[in-house]
């Protein structure tokens, strides 16, 4: 193995003579003003995702291929992968005249299936993993006389990928950077990029950014050595690797200054940011780096750096996009979840309201339980970050409130919030109705007033989803003789709303 300086000087000559462009695009490095202002530092997009397969990958894909000998190329080359790698290989294959086998999971979604067929690539679906993809591409490399082309562990590769690293450079012309944020997986992005700017501007910090439950890097970095993950999650698909590469590793543990691990909520919040200064939408992978480099910012307290983040793909799933922004808040610190035991009696939800005060509500689930105690599930948004949390929580606990903390609980967050109701006993007259608030502070607080203790509320679901209305499902006890009360009530409330007491649904679950 070549000392450290070998090494440099190696892949310095590998990145200055690829040969990327013949395919790729030298993609923008975006200021991002808005998010620039609220964290009061100076932070740069790397914009990955303007690529012809919205991905970086293609740069390493086609260096490699291009780099083959005729007589190799007319063979053909096989690449196991679930997306971004697949595409990029695809598109190189039929710029360079060579046929491509690309080995998919059966569990990759139809739509990068049929992205990588259309670029003209033969697919084949083998296993439910991508390990399952691999040892199959590598079976086949040698019963067929392929070459495979590696996603990361390859010297041309991660030369392909380093020539992002040039362009940062060349791109930012203000006061030299202070560092860049890389999102790791297999390592081919952050060796290249850390091979060509540690040669050129040592100064400036390398910092590799991966999720917590895939921290490959991170892993490899504290046992000193390569280390194969039990499992990795998948949210972030595109960095989902057990295993950093070896030749990777070679360079980062040299010229990688630092690795960040960061959850899922805080992925879905740098999408959220990306979107708010960019108005395009990231793979969880794509904005990983910009996750790192949020929590960068809020462990040191550094304001007025040049920072620079690269935003790696947008090959987002458009189903994903609802849990995307359900998660962002917290991600933010924009809301807080938490478990609330009120008083079961009429003027109960009002009261608490009252102590809630000015805070908006973004989530109330519940349903009769007991006679004595009521079980409320609440979102509350939040301006001032968790240490505001903090505070409402102790407001609520000296108004002799029972709370506890949801925020971080992870089962809370994505099932719990979804359960919570079913069936009651003991509900006699209920009335199911289905409303429109608009959402404006104090729209719910009104409501509740209105009814003041004339009547029960045994079923509450609200969520607030950004819309001009809120949209509520409501069960209230009323009986038959106070009806033409109630349908006063209702009338001077003015919100609209629908019955919905004969809906099949509510009879089968709810009733």
């Amino acid at each position: 193995m070549p000392n450290s300086n070998e090494l440099l000087n190696t892949y310095l000559k590998k990145i200055l003579q690829a040969r990327v462009y013949e395919v790729a695009e030298k993609t923008r490095l975006d200021y991002a003003s808005t998010l620039s202002r609220r964290l009061a530092n100076h932070i740069w997009i790397k914009r990955e995702d303007m690529q012809p397969v919205f991905s970086f990958k293609l740069r390493g894909a086609y260096n490699k291929m291009s780099s083959l000998p005729k007589e190799v190329r007319a063979k053909g080359v096989i690449a196991a992968s679930a997306g971004n790698h697949a595409q990029g290989v695809a598109l190189s294959a039929t710029k360079l005249g060579i046929p491509a086998l690309i080995v998919m999971p059966k569990t990759t979604p139809e739509i990068k299936v049929t992205a990588v067929r259309n670029r003209g690539a033969e697919v084949l679906l083998h296993g439910s993993t991508y390990d399952d993809a691999s040892t199959r591409a590598k079976q086949l490399v040698e019963q067929r006389n392929l070459t495979y082309v590696s996603p990361y562990d390859d010297v041309e590769v991660i030369a392909g990928q380093g020539t992002i690293g040039m362009e940062i450079l060349q791109q930012h012309t203000e006061e030299k950077l202070d560092a860049i944020f890389v999102p790791v997986g297999g390592g081919g992005l952050i060796a290249g990029v850390a091979a060509y700017v540690k040669y050129v501007c040592p100064d400036i910090k390398i910092i590799g950014v991966e999720p917590e439950d895939a921290p490959t890097l991170y892993a490899a970095r504290q046992a000193q050595r390569r280390v194969i993950l039990d499992q990795v999650g998948i949210f972030a698909d595109g960095v989902a690797v057990r295993q950093i590469g070896k030749l990777t590793f070679e360079v980062a543990r040299h010229y990688v200054d630092d690795v960040l691990l960061v959850n899922t909520d805080e992925i879905c919040a740098a999408i959220n940011d990306i979107f708010d200064d960019t108005r395009t939408i990231m793979e969880p992978a794509g904005a990983l780096a910009l996750a790192g480099l949020k929590q960068y910012i809020r462990r040191t307290g550094c304001q007025g750096r040049q920072l620079a983040t690269i935003a790696s793909g947008a090959n987002m799933n458009f189903d994903r996009l609802g849990y995307v922004t359900e998660r962002s808040e917290i991600g933010k610190q924009g809301e807080a979840l938490m478990a609330v035991t009120i008083p079961e009696r009429p003027g109960s939800f009002r009261q608490f309201c009252h102590v809630i005060g000015q805070h908006v509500i973004t989530e109330f689930n519940y349903r009769y339980e007991e006679e004595r105690e009521a079980h409320v599930f609440v979102g509350v948004r939040l301006t001032g970050g968790f240490a505001e949390k903090e505070l409402l929580i102790a407001k609520l606990r000296d108004r002799r409130y029972s709370v506890v903390d949801l925020t971080e609980n992870e089962m809370a967050k994505t099932h719990i919030r979804h359960l919570v109701g079913g069936r009651a006993k003991g509900i006699f007259n209920e009335r199911l109705y289905r409303f429109e608030f608009p959402e404006r502070p104090g729209a719910l607080l009104l409501f509740l007033t209105g009814m003041g203790q004339r009547w029960n509320i045994s079923l509450f679901h609200y969520r607030n989803h950004g819309s001009a209305y809120g949209r509520v499902l409501v069960g209230i006890q009323v009986p038959a003789e106070q009806l033409i009360e109630f349908q006063i009530f209702l009338d001077k409330l003015g919100y609209a709303y629908w019955e919905e007491s004969e809906n099949l649904a509510y009879q089968l679950f709810l009733q």
